[in-house]
């Protein structure tokens, strides 16, 4: 029975540990090994590089992990990462959001495992969840071997905006859904006392917005930079985005600049009667003279959705 969550009283010790290295520069190109050593992001987070980024948080009764990687292989792995840095501890699972290399890994994790989402997350699960696996085994014959025989796991907790998890030490755990942006469930999860934010794919490092909406439905730039004001009031001090490199708290405010920049210049090209093909391709190129380091700078599919958001007033 899946019981609505108020709080959980609730993983524990600390190795030092390298990133993975990786032979492309292609952050969706990632790939997790065994052989990973987890990074030390603060002092109760750590990070194992991949497709993508999986956090884990240790206090000293349980450890949460966050997400699961691309299908069963990856999320055996993930949950082997954390019995490593908890052994013996209480496991908690919970996903940024419901797309197969973050939600499909879930039930490879031990069956004692405490799953958790957000309600809204797990409703497009259920709507949406096996047909965007089956989009995903349609791109690569990697990704069909990765996602052979996924189903996802029911949630043993539900919660509507916000959950707490007490890991033991003094840890807590937020877990919140904040609205819609790179989907409508959107999962954030913030880390005290080490102010650590785990974005999901809602804060990333060097990587341009994007609002999947192919299956299912995503946020809005409007929603989404509602969601960036309720994360600036955290004041994170440790970022660890889905699908890029860990940085400071200033990666929120970068990604609410990036986005609001995007967006006041392609209402101001809608108003003056450009097409939305022409304004994604004047500000891609804007962004990729601007953005030389960036791996990826093609906004055309963030600037339609501004141009489709029913909320057009400027910024």
């Amino acid at each position: 029975m899946m019981r609505m969550l108020s709080s959980l009283f609730l993983a524990p010790l600390v190795v030092s540990a390298a990133l993975a290295q990786t032979n492309s520069p292609n952050p969706h190109e990632w790939r997790m090994r065994a052989t990973d050593s987890p990074v030390q992001i603060s002092e109760h987070v750590w990070m194992v590089k991949g497709m993508p980024n999986i956090a884990i948080v240790v206090g000293t009764r349980s450890v949460l992990v966050v997400d699961t990687g691309m299908g069963p292989k990856y999320g055996a792995m993930a949950a082997q990462f954390a019995a490593k840095l908890a052994p013996g501890k209480k496991l908690f699972l919970t996903t940024t959001h419901f797309h197969p290399e973050h939600a499909g890994g879930d039930e490879n994790f031990p069956p004692s495992t405490v799953l958790i989402r957000n309600d809204v997350q797990q409703t497009e699960i259920e709507q949406s969840g096996m047909e965007m696996v089956n989009l995903f085994r349609g791109r690569s014959e990697e990704y069909r071997r990765d996602l052979e025989g996924v189903s996802f796991r029911e949630p043993d907790v539900t919660f509507h905006k916000e959950a707490k998890l007490e890991l033991g030490g003094g840890v807590t755990v937020r877990l919140m859904w904040l609205g819609g942006a790179h989907t409508v469930g959107d999962e954030l999860v913030f880390v005290d006392p080490d102010a650590t934010l785990v974005s999901g794919d809602v804060v990333q490092n060097k990587t341009p917005p994007m609002i999947f909406t192919q299956v299912g439905k995503g946020g809005t730039p409007s929603s989404w930079l509602h969601v960036l004001d309720k994360l600036e009031k955290l004041h994170a001090q440790h970022v660890v985005p889905d699908h890029s490199e860990p940085g400071d708290g200033s990666l929120v405010e970068q990604e609410r600049s990036t986005i609001a920049e995007i967006r006041t210049s392609a209402l101001s090209l809608k108003q003056s009667g450009v097409s939305v093909e022409q304004a994604g391709q004047q500000i891609s190129a804007k962004f990729k003279q601007e953005h030389p380091d960036w791996f990826d700078t093609n906004v055309s599919g963030f600037v339609k959705n501004v141009y489709d958001d029913p909320d057009t007033n400027p910024m």
